[in-house]
């Protein structure tokens, strides 16, 4: 596997180098595909309030990942 870091206009340059070509094999519909996600890899990091989700868990006696999960299951009201 390779991993290659494209600008955006070299992005746009390879996905129209790849659909100009007539006969697309899977493995370069896939190459397409992959370049439309690749985006989505290049999001920050998430942040959790870590203090806040460790005193949950430590109070209620359950696990972090049990705090997030409900955390993540709310929705604020409008």
């Amino acid at each position: 596997m390779w991993v290659v870091r494209l600008t955006d206009k070299q992005l746009e340059v390879l996905r129209a180098l790849l659909r100009s070509e007539e006969h697309l094999g899977p493995a370069l519909k896939g190459s397409i595909e992959a370049l439309d996600l690749a985006r989505w890899d290049e999001l920050p990091e998430a942040e959790l309030p870590w203090e806040e989700i460790e005193t949950v868990a430590r109070r209620q006696g359950i696990s972090e990942a049990d705090v997030i999960w409900d955390i993540s299951g709310k929705s604020k009201a409008a």
